[in-house]
């Protein structure tokens, strides 16, 4: 009969402490903004969810190896390094649809920012960013209810445009490609959104 109730007990134990995890997921994916409600693949394969990044101030930027704004893999880097233990995450997405200019696999795509920029920050698989077949983060990004002037609304027009989203899972900014990532506004839009 002992033996009965310590079983019993261990596991009605287990039963509250099951429900109390679930309700902490739920409690979690409840607080999660929904422009990080998606899972991704990284450039080594692995899928991503990005409410991993929940709570952080984002730079997500679209990328290619071989365009004219492709150095800025460079001050993007710097920023990561600056920035990345203050709690900002740069995230690249490489893509094709501006003049074809990232034509390479990931493995190729992971190779060459290593090689050239030592890119630390976080990189993922190459994505659509316009059109029927775009990643639905960047439709999300791109909406009109994201913005308070419509001109920063719409379609991705080229490469290394840069979307600064705060904490709380809000577009704050676009950068177009002329910006560069460590010009002062670009900086001083970060470092306003980490002092939140």
């Amino acid at each position: 009969m002992r033996s009965f109730a310590i079983t019993l007990c261990l596991f009605s134990a287990a039963l509250l402490a099951g429900a109390f995890v679930s309700a902490e997921e739920k409690k979690s994916a409840e607080k999660t903004p929904a422009l990080l409600k998606h899972e991704m693949k990284s450039l080594t394969g692995k899928k991503v969810d990005l409410s991993k990044y929940n709570g952080k101030v984002l730079l997500i930027v679209n990328v290619a190896s071989q365009c004219g704004a492709t150095p800025q893999y460079k001050p993007l880097e710097a920023l990561h390094e600056k920035y990345n233990e203050k709690g900002l995450a740069v995230i690249g997405f490489p893509c094709n649809q501006f003049g074809k200019q990232e034509p390479g696999s990931d493995e190729e795509v992971a190779d060459f920012c290593q090689k050239n920029y030592g890119v630390k920050f976080d990189m993922f698989s190459k994505i659509d960013v316009n059109g029927d077949k775009a990643a639905e983060l960047f439709k999300q990004l791109t909406a009109k209810e994201n913005f308070s002037n419509e001109k920063d609304a719409g379609p991705v027009k080229w490469n290394f445009e840069k979307f600064l989203v705060g904490k709380n899972g809000k577009v704050i900014a676009r950068f177009r490609t002329g910006v560069q990532p460590d010009s002062e506004e670009v900086v001083k839009a970060i470092e306003a959104e980490l002092a939140k």
